[in-house]
């Protein structure tokens, strides 16, 4: 009879210059069951990602000597990097939320949070980036590749093209417009919306309703990119306080 494999540990890339700060962090995620590499600039941990080295999921601070980390994950994401970024940084006030969010973040945790609340919001993240990239309901009705008038999504390899051009849209992006053009014609809740980021019943740092400036950055991101392509484009409308609808102007063609 052989031995049971060893779960596989999920790999965390910390990047933070406070050197007590990453000594304790790394500690407390290896007694998690993490396997975390720590590195203290940004210039360091991007010869580590852009590489080729792999990772889960990255825990990035904010204000840093040299490359700060907005300049970081701007980096990461232009060489199409879809690992999931939480920033953990002193900063509290919205604005620098936002920009993360809209820069690609998937979350802003504060540093002053207990590590039980980080430790939560990872394990969700990675959930997420377990599951299928769409709804496996939705999918099993629709199958890989699916075609709204001139939307294209290609589940298998989650890449999109609008009249033929492709968009390029993270993971999450992608997730949320699969979701809104299957749905066409009906109201998306924001819940509904963040929960494709987060894991269903997550409660972000704003409170109860916090989560819908997350959906805001997210959307107002993926109206900017298809309107690169298409300076016309309106198909996403916004149903203030409730959610999104993706305007039902065609037939569904699954392939």
């Amino acid at each position: 009879m052989k031995p049971e494999a060893a779960p596989v540990r999920a790999r965390i890339v910390l990047i933070d210059d406070n050197a007590l700060f990453r000594e304790s962090l790394c500690m407390n995620m290896t007694e998690a069951g993490f396997d975390v590499l720590a590195f203290e600039s940004g210039e360091s941990a991007l010869s580590h990602l852009v590489d080729g080295e792999g990772a889960d999921l990255v825990l990035l601070d904010w204000i840093m000597p040299g490359m700060n980390g907005i300049e970081v994950l701007k980096r990461i994401r232009e060489v199409k990097r879809d690992v999931p970024v939480i920033f953990l940084t002193e900063l509290t006030d919205q604005i620098y939320e936002e920009a993360a969010l809209q820069g690609g973040a998937v979350d802003f945790v504060e540093k002053s949070r207990s590590f039980s609340i980080l430790l939560r919001r990872i394990k969700l993240i990675l959930q997420g980036v377990k599951n299928s990239l769409a709804n496996p309901a939705v999918e099993a009705s629709t199958g890989p590749h699916f075609v709204r008038g001139d939307l294209e999504l290609r589940r298998d390899t989650a890449r999109a093209f609008w009249n033929g051009k492709e968009i390029t849209l993270s993971i999450t992006e992608f997730k949320m417009v699969d979701l809104l053009a299957t749905r066409a014609g009906q109201d998306v809740r924001y819940r509904e919306l963040y929960d494709l980021v987060h894991g269903e019943g997550f409660i972000t740092g704003n409170g109860a309703e916090g989560y819908r400036a997350n959906v805001r950055a997210f959307v107002k991101r993926i109206r900017e990119k298809f309107r690169t392509i298409d300076e016309n484009w309106d198909v996403l409308e916004n149903y203030s306080g409730f959610g999104y609808r993706w305007r039902d102007r065609t037939t569904t063609d699954p392939v």
